[in-house]
């Protein structure tokens, strides 16, 4: 059965299957990773259907995310629970792992509006003392062998950069690697959602958190330091709000701020890398007609450069703040 031509005959025997009807409105959301539909059923409401790619999570590391949003849910985060059939919520049709969760609409969540960002600090608290006790076995931690060396071997084999660039782009990407892998040092690591930006937050009586995909062990600060934009003195004040909130219902370590430009240098590289890896597939191209261009590259020279100024310049302190 093909992943990447998902019929609405599949995608519909795939819901009967376990017992699920689509009645109208089969929709394909905007998910590059995997292939997300929404629908209504007369039966369940408006569901939203995730068809998981091949190889990417083992069945045991998709129910390892399941397992968390339900212990999230039960400790009163508000995030989407996936339905539940026979016990199960991992199914699988044909050589497909899919998942099922009522559809969660709203608003926009606000960056710049510091009551949302106080109770976005606050939700991330109640979020983290689940994830200190709530402990994956068979997901992998973030770690800088996974999001810089071996992104930056992606990278070397997968990448179409332009020959007059490649020795430029490879010496700054290379001094970005070595200089975050020094520099990034966890001391505490809990279980996270670990892709927490403003795509996945809504904002429907009070603000719920989405899309767990990438949940996966790390340091608390990985929720946070996506919220953070603009001037030093923005950042500290959006800092400050989040852990109003945050502080609330768990004490936050100051000294994981130190971490914020290390994890930044090791998402911009992973994302390199997964653009990359997935420019087989025949929806990046189509989506992400940018990427491969000799301006992209030259333009993540500029980045990269950027960023090693970054990592040698002092870390945000909650100290210069108050």
């Amino acid at each position: 059965m093909n992943y990447y031509q998902l019929t609405p005959d599949v995608i519909a025997d795939a819901l009967v299957s376990v017992g699920i009807y689509i009645d109208s409105g089969l929709m394909a959301l905007n998910s590059y990773e995997n292939r997300v539909y929404r629908f209504k059923s007369d039966s369940d409401g408006i569901l939203v259907a995730k068809f998981y790619r091949p190889q990417r999570w083992s069945r045991q590391q998709i129910q390892e995310e399941h397992d968390f949003l339900f212990a999230l849910d039960d400790a009163g985060v508000r995030v989407a629970v996936p339905l539940v059939r026979d016990q199960n919520s991992v199914f699988e049709f044909g050589n497909m792992l899919f998942a099922v969760w009522p559809s969660v609409s709203g608003r926009q969540f606000e960056a710049d509006n510091l009551d949302q960002l106080e109770a976005l600090g606050e939700q991330l608290g109640r979020l983290h003392r689940v994830g200190e006790r709530f402990v994956l076995r068979h997901r992998p931690q973030l770690s800088s062998d996974d999001y810089l060396l071996r992104a930056r071997g992606v990278l070397e084999q997968e990448a179409i950069i332009p020959k007059r660039l490649r020795g430029e782009f490879f010496a700054r990407l290379n001094e970005v690697v070595d200089k975050a892998t020094a520099l990034y040092r966890p001391k505490q690591q809990l279980t996270l959602h670990c892709d927490c930006h403003v795509s996945n937050i809504l904002w429907r009586d009070g603000l719920w958190l989405l899309d767990f995909d990438d949940c996966r062990t790390g340091p608390a600060v990985q929720d946070l330091w996506m919220m953070l934009s603009g001037t030093r003195q923005e950042q500290l004040l959006q800092l400050d709000t989040l852990l109003a909130g945050y502080e609330t219902v768990r004490e936050f370590n100051a000294a994981e701020l130190s971490l914020i430009e290390p994890l930044r240098a090791m998402r911009m590289v992973n994302y390199m890398a997964w653009l990359a890896a997935r420019w087989s597939d025949p929806a990046f191209p189509a989506n992400f007609p940018w990427f491969n261009t000799e301006d992209y590259w030259q333009q993540q020279i500029s980045v990269l450069s950027d960023q090693l100024q970054s990592l040698d310049a002092l870390p945000l302190s909650l100290t210069s703040w108050n």
